[in-house]
């Protein structure tokens, strides 16, 4: 069966994830976390993609964003790879591939997932116990939200912004957000519809944008398409 094309619309959130081929590590120091971020600025800039949210772990990498036009998404993701391809094999000497394939995306209906989709990649370190609190993670948007550090990486969606009205309200809320967790359905929703590029949403916002799209975006239900009905005379 062919694979189906990534799903990219403008205007939506997008939780991409991509991992190191065969599980390997994508990193070998801190110079290595740093240059993938100041890659992940340029090209966000200049493929005019807004970053949410994001977490540089060992072997993968997660994050959350908006592309402002349709072709914004891929043409950053493609120009970060091959960037950091070229300069991860040329420091360790190394040739050939680094990632696990092509990334893989989904969309998020905004109300529903967008703040726990934060939540779940800047839990990401604490899962695979790396640290005890998000804040002690250095290569994650966290400590942007909890007021902790000024990152230029970073664009907060205007749901951020009603999460108070005053910066100490959204950083103390946003904490609050973090410290409550992610319930395990939520997990395995964003984790499973991300790895197999359908929408996450509730029905009527997967059928809108459905018809926003060609590309089939939910899975099929099991079993045979039903007949039509005869045609009356």
């Amino acid at each position: 069966m062919a694979r189906l094309p990534r799903l990219s619309l403008p205007g939506y959130p997008h939780h991409v994830i991509q991992r190191g081929n065969n599980r390997q590590a994508i990193f070998s120091g801190t110079a290595d976390y740093r240059h993938l971020l100041d890659l992940l600025r340029t090209h966000a800039r200049d493929c005019q993609v807004a970053v949410h949210a994001y977490v540089l772990m060992s072997n993968h990498f997660h994050l959350l964003l908006t592309p402002i036009e349709g072709e914004g998404l891929p043409r950053m993701m493609q120009a970060v790879g091959r960037s950091y391809v070229q300069y991860f094999n040329r420091k360790q000497q190394r040739s050939g591939t680094l990632w696990e394939g092509r990334y893989r995306s989904t969309i998020l209906q905004t109300e529903r997932y967008l703040l726990q989709c934060m939540a779940y990649i800047d839990l990401n370190p604490v899962r695979a116990g790396m640290v005890a609190v998000p804040q002690d993670y250095p290569w994650s948007s966290y400590a942007h939200y909890a007021g902790q550090r000024n990152d230029p990486l970073v664009s907060p969606h205007p749901l951020v912004w009603e999460m108070g009205n005053t910066p100490f309200a959204r950083e103390a809320a946003y904490q609050s957000l973090v410290q409550a967790g992610v319930e395990g359905g939520a997990q395995l929703a964003l984790t499973d519809a991300t790895l197999r590029g359908w929408a996450l949403g509730e029905p009527d916002f997967v059928a809108d944008l459905q018809k926003r799209t060609a590309r089939r975006i939910s899975k099929s239900k099991a079993g045979r398409p039903p007949m039509p009905s005869p045609s009356k005379p």
